[in-house]
């Protein structure tokens, strides 16, 4: 199963990982046309800075055994076997978010202006091979691996 794999030191803090996924997740877009003050527009990733101001690229791990899929009440967060990825189906949801609270990376999270879904990864399977973030990223910090 294919994982994203982070190299924190190598994370120049460029953010165009987070861009790429806005993009990746927002129809008819470039990345040149996104509009960035639309509040409704979400990164499923982050980069923050340490206590020794060294950036930290926090992304959806995709765990062999996920704390959001064990405390998911209502199965609307579920691992594919196939795939090995944490998938969510926003209508099966019951905004509980007791997966935001169980996450171990803190990469879940609340949409912020609706606060009726859960923002998360995708993995992008409903685009390229690999996720935008991936692709985009000019250090190669993060990139994907077969594990």
């Amino acid at each position: 199963m294919k994982r994203i794999i982070i190299e924190a030191d190598k994370c120049s803090g460029c953010k165009n990982c987070s861009i790429a996924c806005m993009q990746a997740h927002t129809s008819g877009s470039t990345v040149y046309s996104l509009d960035l003050t639309d509040q409704w527009l979400e990164s499923r990733n982050t980069i923050l800075l340490d206590s020794e101001k060294n950036y930290v690229p926090l992304f959806c791990r995709h765990c062999d055994d996920p704390e959001c899929v064990k405390s998911c009440m209502s199965g609307a967060i579920a691992k594919d076997p196939s795939t090995g990825h944490v998938r969510y189906d926003s209508t099966r949801c019951g905004q509980c978010f007791m997966c935001v609270i169980d996450c171990p990376y803190g990469v879940l999270k609340p949409h912020r202006v609706s606060s009726s879904c859960v923002v998360r990864c995708d993995f992008c399977m409903n685009h390229d091979e690999d996720p935008s973030c991936v692709k985009m990223c000019p250090t190669k910090a993060i990139y994907v691996k077969e594990v």
